[in-house]
């Protein structure tokens, strides 16, 4: 037989007795973890062991993809098919091998199999989606405990709690890159925005801090290289010659970033939540309330707390100001946009694009690939400043950010696994009908990639919400489960 289903058990003992076992397909959990690479010739019991410990009870050999068993002398072994897995009719009518719980799982099934480059980064994405679950859920469970002690203790809270947990959230953002732009976003409810909100306001800023920092410092650098040192007073417009401009960051000013970032929407505690989540418009005085959770109720917080820094103070005091002169409807207007920090510019960046791309009790989720344009729209060409801030928002963002949804030029519907390629799923066929299996992902960076999957910009963006509806059962449970 081309294709054989070996006990597990029947494959550790062939390699325990000194033999070798080669599968020819990948083998995954349930979960879509890779557990063996098809390649793999297998010579250590070990490996199989550890398929076994994940529910595998049994695996398929496949000869033709130059799968084998051999004993210890290196003899070919013939093993007749274990009759492990019962026959299941497909769609088609056509009976297919339905693993049991744990087994490996055929390229029909939809938990696709893949493997190579496009396998491996899948694999690494899946592991950075675990651990950012994982650092996301403190941060909540922490701006949650310190909200709630805001509430009770007449604004006061445990600012040492809180700075020991965004310690460790900005030295995770700085070893994964933006690990929670891999995480899907919550479309359908608005009950946990504000801490939400928080967090990602915090994650999407630093990660934008940082790429500011390295990409601003560089041009400076390769500036006074060509031009020995001397910049003429014409390359960045004088009012942008202040304390805030032709800055490198250090690390301990980034963590002071971080923790503004985290903190710095912390007035609206101050705020009556049917007002925040009131589903129409505001009037004159209830608007008026609601600023007054940046400049006033927030930093009255910090007072409270003796928060003497002025990173945080600028933060949660400017986070609305003006990024541009003349900008309309900022707030406070004690400033002017020159005097406003980046870091602070970047903040009110951040949290634009992520209230667009919220649910509220008032509207839906945008689209993050039109929110990342919207934004930029607005800020293109406004100052000199504000594009090394914007240029590092997209790079950081990405123009197609994980979770989002594209067009094919052949019409069909692409989820984006990874906005570096990007890496896309197609999830629709080329008529708009959800696939029921799933298609292997394309790198729309590689050289031999099919024109026709190229990505079609001037077709309109649908909601997430409209997408979510069109998505296979597979994507709808990986996005609930983030």
């Amino acid at each position: 037989m081309t294709n054989t289903m070996v006990t597990i058990d029947n494959l550790i003992e062939i390699v325990r007795s000194g033999g070798k076992v080669k599968t020819g397909v990948d083998v995954y959990n349930r979960k879509g973890t890779l557990l063996l690479e098809k390649t793999v010739l297998v010579e250590k019991p070990r490996t199989l062991e550890i398929i076994k410990e994940n529910g595998i009870r049994s695996v398929m050999v496949n000869a033709s993809n130059n799968g084998g068993l051999w004993d210890e002398n290196g003899n070919q072994i013939q093993f007749a098919s274990d009759k492990t897995v019962d026959p299941a009719p497909s769609e088609e009518g056509v009976p297919l091998p339905t693993p049991e719980k744990g087994a490996s799982l055929p390229p029909s099934s939809e938990q696709a199999q893949f493997s190579g480059d496009v396998g491996q980064r899948l694999q690494e994405i899946e592991a950075i989606k675990k651990q950012a679950a994982v650092q996301y859920q403190k941060a909540k469970d922490c701006i949650k405990t310190a909200i709630g002690e805001i509430k009770q203790d007449n604004g006061r809270f445990d600012i040492n709690a809180v700075e020991d947990q965004v310690l460790q959230l900005s030295d995770f953002l700085v070893s994964k890159g933006h690990p929670f732009s891999y995480l899907n976003r919550e479309i359908f409810s608005f009950d946990d925005y504000l801490f939400n909100h928080s967090i990602n306001v915090c994650a999407t800023a630093t990660a934008v801090v940082h790429r500011f920092n390295t990409h601003f410092s560089r041009t400076v650098e390769r500036f006074l290289s060509e031009n020995s040192g001397d910049i003429p007073g014409n390359v960045f417009k004088a009012k942008e010659k202040t304390d805030h401009g032709f800055r490198y960051y250090y690390p301990d000013e980034i963590t002071d970033m971080s923790l503004g970032f985290f903190l710095y929407d912390i007035g609206k505690v101050m705020i009556p939540e049917q007002l925040l989540n009131k589903n129409g418009r505001l009037t004159p005085k209830e608007f008026d309330t609601i600023k007054r959770h940046s400049y006033e109720y927030g930093t009255e917080i910090l007072e409270k707390n003796n928060i003497q820094s002025a990173v945080l103070k600028n933060i949660v005091a400017y986070h609305h100001a003006p990024l541009f002169h003349n900008e309309e409807g900022c707030y406070p207007t004690d400033k002017d946009s020159s005097e406003i920090p980046l870091y602070v510019k970047i903040c009110k960046l951040a949290d634009i694009y992520d209230a667009m791309t919220s649910k509220r009790s008032y509207k839906e989720a945008l689209n993050q690939i039109s929110a990342v344009t919207e934004v930029f729209r607005t800020y293109v060409k406004k100052n000199t400043m504000l594009q090394f801030i914007l240029h590092a928002f997209v790079k950081s963002i990405g123009i197609y950010p994980p979770g989002s949804i594209v067009f094919l030029k052949n019409r069909q519907m692409a989820y984006v696994l990874e906005s570096k390629g990007p890496l896309v799923l197609p999830f629709t066929d080329t008529s708009g009908n959800t696939l029921h299996r799933s298609s292997d992902p394309v790198d729309l960076a590689e050289q031999d990639a099919d024109p026709v999957l190229a990505i079609d910009s001037s077709r309109s963006i649908r909601t997430p919400k409209e997408v979510y509806n069109l998505l296979p059962e597979f994507l709808r449970e990986a996005a609930m489960s983030a």
